[in-house]
């Protein structure tokens, strides 16, 4: 039904309304982070709160308009297109992708390709950095070193060679995973806000339904080829690439954890204790999430439809 047989015009209608105002907020959240201001670093981690509640809430119209007033609000508001360029690429371009194929036709939301979506979008972003930053003075690795050098000294700390590099090594990946908390995050936040209210477009994801395309686990486990075979001195991206890589494996591990949990008495301690760990002994922590999703993808029955 179009507007004006509807008898509403196009000022009024909610997708147009609620696609500026998610794009404006949006755009405002990330500014504070740009410019400094108090509580920027929060505001930043919630700017993709408002895409997510304009697309699973309005559609991807809605969705469309909120991502093209943020940049619009971002590049007039910043010297420069560097804090836009910023923007899609941590927000922006993941939550089209994400919401692009987690509305497709169905009854329910779809999971499976936007998880794996938050590793193949970083992957993406990696390759084209080296790319980008290939020549004779080092290329990603040199340029990774030197940030994180840079910031460290910022800080005031005086760290050693040897750990300089295990942060440039773990860099990409832990980017990752933080991104991946914070779009799933504000992703799960959206579709239960929307749901309360009665205005999802869809019925929220059950978690332990949820499974990876059988087809991308054969992705990092290829990239922890070409890191075996890779010369010493060229390492560092198909190690990127395998961690990233990694990230949704990750994820559904924890997911396996939260819907396990569900159930148990001490359940918020031992979450607890498992994030905190992850925090503190990230590797081996990851290795055991990673397993777990693994088992879950491979080694147990995806249980039947509610109403089947």
């Amino acid at each position: 039904m179009s507007l004006q047989s509807s008898g509403t015009s196009l000022p009024d209608d909610p997708r147009i309304l609620a696609g500026a105002a998610a794009g404006l907020v949006s755009a405002v959240a990330a500014l504070f982070a740009f410019n400094g201001l108090p509580m920027g670093t929060m505001l930043f981690w919630l700017s993709p709160l408002p895409l997510f509640l304009a697309g699973l809430g309005f559609g991807l119209v809605a969705f469309g308009l909120a991502l093209v007033v943020a940049v619009v609000a971002l590049l007039l508001a910043s010297h420069g297109v560097a804090p836009a360029l910023v923007w899609l690429g941590a927000y922006g371009v993941p939550a089209a992708l994400l919401l692009g194929t987690g509305l497709k036709a169905g009854p329910q939301l779809s999971l499976g390709l936007p998880l794996a979506l938050l590793g193949l979008w970083p992957a993406v972003v990696v390759l084209f950095a080296s790319l980008w930053l290939a020549g004779p003075d080092g290329g990603l690795e040199a340029e990774l070193r030197q940030a994180v050098s840079l910031g460290l000294a910022r800080m005031g700390v005086e760290a050693p060679a040897a750990m300089v590099e295990r942060i440039v090594r773990l860099k990409a990946a832990a980017v990752a995973l933080w991104l991946g908390f914070v779009l799933a995050a504000n992703a799960g936040f959206a579709q239960r806000l929307l749901a309360r209210h009665g205005l999802a477009l869809r019925p929220g994801v059950v978690w332990r339904h949820a499974r990876l395309p059988r087809w991308y686990p054969a992705l990092p486990a290829l990239a922890v080829l070409a890191w075996v075979l890779a010369e010493p001195d060229a390492t560092l991206l198909p190690m990127s690439l395998t961690l990233v890589l990694a990230v949704p494996l990750l994820l559904q591990g924890l997911a396996v954890l939260h819907t396990r949990l569900r159930p148990v008495a001490w359940r918020a301690p031992v979450l607890a204790a498992v994030y905190v760990l992850l925090f503190v002994f990230s590797l081996p922590c990851a290795v055991i999430l990673v397993a777990l999703g693994l088992v879950e993808q491979f080694g147990r029955a995806l249980p039947p439809p509610a109403n089947s």
